[in-house]
């Protein structure tokens, strides 16, 4: 393996690490101190930051800190800053002071967000061409190993410690990753900053729309926003489906939570190694139609009803399928990626991702209830279409596109 694509791999372990303690190992631990349910439903607010995080992610291209470079200071910073937000998470007591959790919550995911943008500008700008399949695929399956640490193995240790301790433990990790920043490689040629913060703020636009045209570059941003919408139809609607179909709680939970994170980790992985083989939009084109295969096995398993090993099978295959798409798609977008606003950019694309994932995925319920299981899973088939297409006529319009 590459110097560089380690550190991609250690750092995409502290992007992730703070997003599950903001959301549900947040809510388990609220749970658990009877907090009100209600409360426990409106603190998913404080999730916020991540959809808007492009807002100030011209201020980390424009400006750079006085150590470590243009990126990894911002790195260190919010690594910095998120231990401690993390560690004064664990000094709440959210029976008592439910303000006080509720505030260091926001915080952590606003810093979050922030680390989320500068590890991503920093892997665009570091990764030569040919390393990006194989550097997305590691970002993402640190990210996934991350939620290994925050999600299951927190809950199991909550049997035998405290949350505080807990959340202790995952802050002082969180410190830890600093190390990783500071042995982390700069760019061979690091990019110019942006000279004003008008220019930070107007120019990746204007450059993103200018170099490709109105018609590529609103094709761009179409398809970040349509090539999993097929999967995540599914994904949405896969644990109300699987219940109503007669599975149990802790079944769903064991293969949705337990092997089906597992899966998406190996596609993730296999995704990076078949990648090092396959120009981007060739990857594409193969993860794109694998992951479209999703709604079939799941169209399957509705025509067969309680069927455990049919279940098992749709759940593996769709997590494994979605951790490939991933890799192909944070590849492409990182060559999308003008190097001097990488983060702004980045951040933008990377945020119309949640608009095929939260507003077009939102009438699932009403469309399954209309039509059915079956026919529903047949439309999640239809609904990968359109990414398909444009794809086709971005890899034509695309110089070089192979």
């Amino acid at each position: 393996m590459p110097f560089r694509l380690s550190f991609v791999f250690l750092l995409g372990i502290s992007s992730g690490l703070p997003l599950f303690l903001t959301t549900k190992t947040l809510q388990a631990w609220l749970t658990s101190a009877k907090v009100d349910l209600g409360t426990i439903g409106l603190l998913s607010l404080v999730s916020l930051p991540y959809s808007f995080k492009f807002l100030w992610a011209p201020l980390m291209d424009r400006f750079t800190l006085p150590f470590l470079g243009r990126r990894r200071g911002w790195i260190a910073l919010t690594q910095a800053l998120l231990a401690l937000a993390v560690a004064l998470m664990a000094l709440s007591d959210p029976a008592h002071a439910l303000t006080a959790i509720a505030s260091c919550a926001v915080l952590v995911a606003f810093l979050s967000a922030s680390q989320d943008i500068v590890f991503d500008a920093w892997r665009t700008d570091v990764l030569p061409p040919a390393e990006r399949g194989p550097g997305a695929a590691l970002g993402v399956l640190g990210y996934r190993v991350a939620l290994l640490l925050t999600g299951s193995l927190a809950l199991i240790l909550a049997d035998h410690l405290s949350w505080k301790l807990i959340y202790l433990f995952l802050a002082l990790i969180q410190a830890l990753l600093i190390l990783a920043t500071l042995l982390a490689p700069e760019p061979e040629t690091p990019p110019a900053a942006p000279h004003t913060l008008e220019e930070a703020v107007v120019r990746p636009f204007v450059e993103f729309f200018r170099s490709r045209g109105m018609l590529l570059a609103s094709a761009s941003l179409a398809f970040v926003v349509l090539f999993k919408w097929g999967v995540y139809l599914v994904q949405t609607m896969s644990t109300p489906f699987l219940l109503e179909l007669g599975f149990s709680q802790s079944q769903v939970g064991t293969v949705l939570g337990g092997a089906g994170l597992v899966a998406t980790i190996a596609g993730t992985a296999a995704g990076g190694a078949v990648m090092t083989k396959l120009p981007v939009f060739r990857a594409l084109w193969t993860f794109g139609i694998l992951q479209g295969i999703c709604g079939l096995l799941f169209w399957g398993l509705a025509l067969h009803g309680d069927n455990l090993t049919w279940m098992t099978a749709a759940v593996v295959a769709e997590n494994f399928f979605i951790g490939m798409g991933t890799a192909a798609l944070v590849a492409w977008l990182m060559g999308e990626c003008d190097p001097r606003f990488s983060a702004t950019q980045f951040a933008l694309l990377s945020s119309l991702m949640a608009v095929g994932r939260d507003l077009l995925t939102s009438p699932a319920g009403y469309v399954a209830k209309a039509v059915g299981w079956p026919t529903f899973f047949l439309l999640t088939l239809l609904a990968c279409l359109p990414g398909l297409a444009l794809l086709t006529l971005l890899q034509h319009r695309t110089p070089k596109a192979t």
